[in-house]
């Protein structure tokens, strides 16, 4: 019977997310003033009294989430003990706060590059993801095979949520020729997202090679528990390793509903998300019914 801590990734963002953190604990405020200060801007303003479109933007919203996951985490009383961690896309800097590999400044600073990084990237082409609904993950990545091959445009499954949904992620127009193909195959929803590029696919190679020289300069200690990483859907503990999968995230697929069942297979029986939203908690529970299933937020 282990423990599982799981952190959410981009889209669980709110106005007012960890306000009442801050308001409420000296620790989690301390925080916060110190992210302020590595980001060189109030971040807490954007996050406490932002609007959702503020929020929106690429380079705000991943470290508000990462902060939001990890303060909560650091402040959870009693201490939050893992027995195993994992991330959804993103949410895997703050699972690697939580095992110890990363600090908390160093983590907060290779996300802000990150964000930074796709950001750029996605302003190079016009770029999207779709939400696929109800069909098999299979006929899903034989779709995007034809439709690349067939049109010379990037679409790739990109997001493996749980049995049944599935994002891909690509060029616009590829996006669209495959979502008709993927209505037309049985699929209940194939739903445009309201994203501004095209995360986990081959479009996000430009910000590769920036995240992995800030990664190549950043030090990953041994964790205390193993991560279960998107790209591998299994359990790491070595610094090496990690990082070279936290490199290979930006362009490959976040196989959650694989590593939530490696997780299981591995003894996991409770499921604790850590952050804001409730995204990850009902995904796990459409992954394994009897998992149970809790958030700190």
């Amino acid at each position: 019977m282990k423990h599982a801590y799981v952190f959410p990734g981009q889209g669980s963002q709110f106005p007012g997310m960890g306000k009442n953190l801050y308001d409420s604990n000296p620790k989690a405020k301390e925080l916060f003033e110190k992210a302020n200060e590595i980001l060189g801007f109030r971040i807490s303003d954007v996050m406490f009294t932002g609007t959702e479109e503020d929020l929106k933007q690429t380079k705000v919203t991943q470290p508000a989430v990462f902060l939001h996951s990890v303060i909560a985490f650091l402040c959870a009383e009693p201490a939050a003990k893992p027995d195993m961690v994992a991330g959804h896309s993103l949410g895997e800097f703050s699972a690697l706060v939580a095992n110890g590999t990363l600090t908390f400044e160093d983590a907060l600073r290779l996300v802000f590059i990150r964000a930074t990084a796709m950001q750029k990237a996605c302003e190079l082409q016009p770029s999207t993801m779709a939400a696929v609904l109800a069909l098999d993950d299979a006929k899903v990545e034989e779709i995007c095979a034809a439709v690349s091959a067939e049109t010379g445009e990037v679409v790739v499954a990109a997001n493996y949520n749980c049995p049944g949904q599935l994002v891909i992620s690509g060029s616009v127009k590829g996006i669209e020729v495959a979502c008709e193909r993927m209505k037309a195959a049985g699929a209940k929803r194939a739903l445009v997202l309201p994203v501004g590029g095209a995360f986990h696919s081959p479009l996000m190679s430009p910000a590769k090679e920036e995240l992995k020289a800030a990664i190549d300069k950043t030090t990953f200690s041994v964790p205390t528990c193993p991560v279960y990483q998107n790209v591998v859907a299994k359990a790491v503990n070595d610094p090496a390793e990690i990082k070279q999968n936290l490199i290979d995230q930006l362009t490959g697929a976040v196989r959650w509903t694989q590593s939530v069942q490696a997780m299981v297979a591995d003894g996991a029986t409770t499921f604790t998300e850590v952050g804001p939203g409730k995204v990850l908690q009902g995904l796990v529970v459409k992954i394994q019914k009897d998992a149970v299933v809790n958030g700190i937020n």
